[in-house]
């Protein structure tokens, strides 16, 4: 089981987890480390790509998302108690403090209807700090990208849950044929491997400045980092959720070593390229990154 919570006023306590991580201030930067916070205890799945593409979350992100938005904007402030996340085996649950509103229903919400809490948070919200596509809309995208999705209205707890059922994953990977990871006789991964080759190619072919912090000669170092950028990106993701999905703590020496590098190789790209600086760039993989 993984545990997380969230705005600390009350104290929470488990005997059994995995992993587990406080977080607080802005609204934005507690929405950003929890989808990394998920993103990293999500299983990656090939969903019948190649061996060697990258492996998908098990569960499409935009299901967290929503259900971590709806949480944080329609959640109770009047009650004195955290925001929970679970991560068990079989399934992912959001705790929200306090029911639904007024005669609002599980039934309605999921027909669409909805009952503004906090009408002052839903403005500034919607003005960007998260990804707030609109009201009333957030659950029934989750339910449509991902069906098995229950919901609970505890009216005597005082609480809503979301429960995200999670596909059975092989608690081993297989030890030979297509689904075993290959490795070099150096011990790289095929990923690697691939990528130093296609690096070294890139690198003759270019002016050593274009790349970034790469030099003429591409070492161990620098590959196995891009590697691990690619590995962890999937769809699109902030810099911020990014560098806690590696669990990396220095900005500086994340964008130097990580990020800048695989921007200069054209593996990685922004979303808002024009605005390299906006609060809302995020990165996703180029046709080439997908590709290696």
């Amino acid at each position: 089981m993984t545990f997380l919570r969230w705005l600390p006023l009350a104290r929470i306590h488990a005997t059994e987890f995995l992993d587990s991580e406080d977080f607080a201030g802005p609204i934005g930067k507690m929405f950003d480390g929890a989808m990394a916070f998920v993103l990293r205890n999500l299983h990656k799945v090939q969903a019948g790509r190649g061996v060697n593409a990258p492996g998908v979350p098990e569960i499409p992100p935009v299901v967290f998302e929503e259900l971590l938005v709806n949480a944080l904007v329609h959640r109770d402030y009047l009650v004195s108690a955290p925001i929970r996340l679970f991560i068990f085996d079989n399934r992912i649950e959001i705790i929200s403090p306090g029911h639904l509103p007024d005669n609002l229903t599980v039934d309605k919400i999921r027909a669409g209807n909805s009952n503004i809490r906090n009408p002052i948070l839903v403005s500034r919200v919607a003005k960007g700090i998260l990804p707030y596509r609109g009201l009333a809309s957030g659950i029934q995208r989750a339910l449509e990208a991902w069906p098995k999705i229950e919901l609970a209205d505890d009216r005597e707890g005082c609480l809503f849950k979301a429960t995200v059922l999670r596909t059975a994953i092989p608690a081993t990977p297989p030890s030979s044929g297509e689904g075993a990871r290959k490795t070099t006789p150096k011990g790289e991964s095929r990923l690697e491997s691939r990528l130093k080759l296609w690096l070294e190619s890139a690198v003759r072919q270019t002016e050593p400045a274009s790349a970034g912090q790469v030099t003429g000669q591409v070492t161990a170092q620098v590959v196995r980092e891009i590697a691990l950028i690619l590995g962890v990106l999937q769809g699109e993701i902030t810099r911020s959720s990014l560098q806690k999905a590696l669990n990396l703590k220095g900005r500086t020496n994340f964008e130097d070593r990580y990020l800048k590098p695989a921007l200069a190789f054209g593996l990685i790209e922004m979303t808002i390229p024009d605005k390299p600086k906006s609060r809302l760039q995020k990165y996703q993989l180029t046709e080439t990154g997908v590709a290696l």
